[in-house]
């Protein structure tokens, strides 16, 4: 393979995607180049059991103003706008109400602490009250939404997606993943199963060396997660140091999806959600016959996820069993079996689930998005000042690296905006 182009994007995830379709809007030749066997990165809609299930992003975050809501609808994916049921614990099954209501408390006035400890230490851990019986809670709950536990978590990070989050989580039941994939305009190849193994500056050209040939290019749009950015899969120039130290400060943190086969539905309520151990912070999260399906999706996020990390799944598995069976009975184990799951920490390429800043490293997303010599752009969730570890944040992430691309190579597009720009909120929420 040998070609010269104007814009390599180097990622088919939803950030690559993104970029893509905003230059197949310029004029402007483009190829994306993803290591995997195929496209969407952390989007990615499996058919397991008959059904098509997202192992990656599978929640419409935002979905009032995320900009997957209106592509979904244009290319004529069906959105479910019902009410979620997360945080409703089926027959309080344990999980009293009054513990319920305890819970969200201590998570409620956990995060009214973290303001105050933004401008000190910047970790989210300080605002834990010592010997808390919920502190358990929290640190599961912040496994779920950003992989870590709340010590290795920056607070100001945590309140400028708090600030800008609608709250509003729509589906969609073919499959983020296959909604996002979909969306890959016709114009601009992709070379899947194909790694770069450097990007070389060789003055006016940047060479860009892959599994299978070179590629000369006026300008790259990166897209790779932070974990391959700070790693050593891809050489860089050394020019390039800052970017790769901001990614270090962004690491990936843990979260796995699993899926289980539910072989007598009636022994499960549709819509329905579980937590299993409220007072250990390795609980499990359940959605329990999702759209009706005789499955149960299983959430593993910080400690429990970092059990698949270390044992693998079948470890993940016996565990997210093991808790249902003790809120439902020992019976339930013959009426469920492993169906598939998601090893994202071992992803080649990818490494890990979406990026969390470490204590007072918020700024580090500012400084992974600059560009480079106008010719190396950056793009990704965690690029996103306010809606990193999203799809929708990874969508937004390519459109401004794409537009910057084209202004640089004095290529015609539309500058692109945001479809929301909550400025006030976050420096209300951090100050």
């Amino acid at each position: 393979m040998s070609s010269e182009i104007d814009v390599v994007i180097v990622g088919a995830g939803a950030a690559g995607i993104a970029a893509s379709r905003q230059l197949a809007k310029g004029r402007c030749s483009a190829v994306i180049v993803e290591a995997l066997p195929r496209p969407g990165g952390r989007a990615w809609t499996t058919v397991a059991g008959g059904y098509r299930l997202d192992l990656g992003c599978g929640w419409l975050h935002s979905a009032d103003r995320n900009p997957w809501s209106r592509i979904a609808e244009e290319n004529g994916f069906a959105v479910d706008r019902r009410e979620a049921a997360w945080g409703k614990q089926f027959g309080d099954l344990g999980f009293l109400p009054e513990e319920q209501r305890a819970a969200r408390q201590a998570l409620q006035e956990w995060e009214k602490r973290l303001p105050a400890v933004v401008e000190d230490s910047d970790c989210a851990g300080d605002a834990l009250t010592p010997e808390n019986k919920w502190n358990p809670y929290v640190q599961a709950i912040c496994g779920f939404s950003n992989g870590v536990a709340p010590d290795l978590m920056s607070a100001s990070d945590y309140l400028a997606y708090d600030a800008a989050c609608t709250y509003r989580n729509w589906r969609v039941p073919d499959g983020y993943g296959t909604m996002i994939t979909a969306s890959i305009p016709s114009q601009i190849p992709v070379w899947l199963d194909t790694p770069i193994h450097s990007l070389i500056d060789n003055g006016r050209r940047l060479k860009i060396e892959t599994s299978r040939g070179s590629i000369s290019a006026r300008a790259a749009i990166m897209t790779v997660s932070t974990n391959v950015l700070a790693g050593d899969a891809i050489k860089l120039p050394g020019v390039l140091d800052p970017w790769r130290h901001a990614a270090a400060r962004l690491p990936l943190g843990n979260d796995e999806k699993l899926f289980l086969n539910i072989h007598d539905p009636d022994a499960f309520s549709p819509e329905t959600h579980l937590i299993g151990n409220p007072y250990d912070s390795a609980t499990c999260d359940f959605y329990i016959r999702p759209f009706g399906r005789p499955i149960v999706e299983c959430y593993l996020g910080g400690d429990s996820a970092l059990i698949v990390a270390q044992h693998g799944l079948e470890a993940g598995y016996r565990l997210a069993i093991d808790q249902l069976a003790h809120l439902l009975g020992s019976d339930i184990r013959s009426k469920l079996s492993p169906l598939v799951g998601s090893s994202w920490c071992s992803t080649d390429r990818i490494g890990g689930a979406y990026s969390c800043a470490l204590p007072g490293q918020a700024t580090a997303r500012r400084s992974l998005a600059r560009s480079w010599d106008q010719r190396i752009f950056f793009a990704g969730e965690a690029t996103h000042s306010y809606d990193f570890s999203t799809a929708h944040g990874a969508y937004e992430s390519g459109l401004r690296a794409a537009d910057e691309a084209l202004a640089a190579l004095n290529l015609s597009r539309v500058v692109f905006q945001p479809l929301m720009t909550p400025t006030a909120k976050i420096h209300e929420a951090v100050s």
